[in-house]
């Protein structure tokens, strides 16, 4: 098996030589954020929005030393020296405020932050995009910014745990009647021919693939309006799909014990995954 190498402080190493301080306040405190990019054939998805959103993240959470262009380069040479330039692969970044003693308040400016990247080869699971998933409901329980992709998931750890032991695909969260997301997508709903999803607010993340289905919707003429979907209007959805850079455009056939339109993919979901995989095709995908 060939040794997977990795990103770590401004240095390409073998994954088992990486060490990780206890001190570091991504392990103690969470303090830290992340992205997760998909690549087809070598090259990077929509990687300019996910670094910008990187850094946006970087930016609310007030950490800093970290030139986030710089790594849109050290991406690629990732994929390059593990080999996956074919085929579909994974990569995950991570930037934590850094090593320091443990005190709640921000260590003394001029600490580094911990920089760490790494790829992987990524296996669709094409079955469940012809066929549909199943997903959960769950009470949202997360913090209110929702927004910053940090690396304290604990609650979207346990709602996907749920979701597992359910046989799901993944947990929906409700907060006040409200259906916000996923656990690790967006979820997207049509109600009497119009699409709806969650508008952009502190309780969603803005997923990356969720902006691609929105323009794709105003390039097939499909109406898409971020709105609120309030729990009890999802048994009246004509169809649900849920959707996130590996995950990719999933429809939803069953909600807890209840089926999602005559229980199979529907004609706009249907019509969004050939539209995305031309898109992926035209990146070089």
């Amino acid at each position: 098996m060939q040794q997977r190498i990795v990103y770590f402080n401004g240095r390409f190493l073998p994954k088992e030589q990486v060490h990780i301080s206890p001190d570091d306040r991504g392990f103690l405190f969470g303090d830290g954020v992340y992205e997760v990019l998909h690549a087809y054939s070598g090259r990077l998805f929509k990687a300019e929005e996910h670094f910008r959103r990187l850094g946006r993240s970087l930016s609310e959470l007030r950490i800093g030393g970290v030139e986030v262009e710089s790594l849109h380069e050290v991406a690629g040479e990732l994929l390059r020296c593990n080999g996956l330039e074919e085929g579909q692969a994974s990569l995950y970044v991570q930037v934590t405020r850094g090593v320091a003693p443990r005190k709640h308040a921000f260590p003394e400016p001029g600490t580094p932050p911990t920089v760490y990247l790494s790829a992987s080869p990524f296996r669709p699971a094409p079955e469940k995009w012809e066929q549909g998933v199943k997903v959960i409901l769950v009470p949202d329980t997360r913090w209110a910014r929702c927004d910053i992709k940090a690396v304290s998931l604990l609650p979207n750890v346990l709602a996907s745990q749920q979701a597992r032991e359910q046989g799901a695909e993944e947990a929906i969260f409700v907060r006040d009647g409200v259906v916000t997301e996923g656990a690790h997508t967006n979820l997207l709903a049509v109600l009497d021919g119009r699409l709806l999803t969650h508008p952009l607010d502190h309780h969603i993340l803005p997923g990356i693939t969720r902006a691609v289905v929105l323009d794709l919707c105003r390039e097939l003429g499909i109406p898409a309006h971020e709105l609120p979907i309030r729990q009890e209007e999802l048994q009246a959805a004509e169809e649900l799909f849920i959707v996130g850079t590996t995950t990719e455009i999933a429809p939803v056939v069953q909600v807890e014990g209840w089926r999602v339109g005559d229980g199979r993919p529907g004609p706009i979901t249907r019509a969004l995954q050939r539209a995305f995989r031309e898109v992926v095709a035209s990146s070089g995908g």
